[in-house]
């Protein structure tokens, strides 16, 4: 049993310009590749998807801003509420519009959604989560999730987002 519990509901809900306001996250860890006989390690980089409820496909943890949260503070309960994983929220990797068929609403009637998108890096991996019932983690490489990707921009906030800035660090 979790004791944490997932926000549900509309009041809170920040909206721009006629756009839901969204956050989330691109969770990722490393791992050793797997060599034989060589000592030097080479890091695999990986990152965390979950199942759509609503479809095929792998998507990243993201939902509502709510006005009582900044938009990291948002980012961060998201991955702990659909992927049950804590860790350093690093930087920012973008806004990405979309379109969604399952959240229209009299503030957003066009179902229009701008989402903000960071970098998790993973400290730790909850036994239990808010949304377990309903939610499985899968990692994967990034050639592996790029191929899995539910949405088109979520492959974007990926591949021109989470790669690029990832490629730019030394972490």
């Amino acid at each position: 049993m979790c004791d944490l519990v997932a926000r549900t509901g509309r009041h809170q809900q920040r909206y721009d310009a006629g756009c839901r306001l969204v956050a989330g996250c691109i969770p990722f860890r490393y791992r050793d590749s797997v060599q034989s006989g060589d000592a030097n390690t080479e890091k695999i980089i990986e990152v965390l998807m979950i199942n759509s409820t609503s479809g095929p496909g792998l998507l990243f943890p993201k939902g509502g801003w709510e006005n009582d949260e900044t938009v990291q503070e948002a980012a961060v309960r998201e991955a702990i509420e659909e992927a049950g994983v804590r860790g350093e929220l690093m930087d920012f990797l973008g806004y990405y519009h979309f379109k969604s068929k399952t959240h229209q609403d009299e503030f957003c009637p066009e179902g229009l959604c701008k989402a903000a998108m960071f970098a998790l890096f993973v400290k730790e991996e909850l036994q239990s989560w808010p949304e377990q019932s309903t939610r499985n983690r899968t990692w994967l490489t990034i050639p592996e999730a790029e191929d899995r990707c539910r949405h088109a921009w979520m492959r974007d906030a990926l591949e021109n987002g989470f790669s690029k800035w990832h490629a730019g660090k030394d972490l």
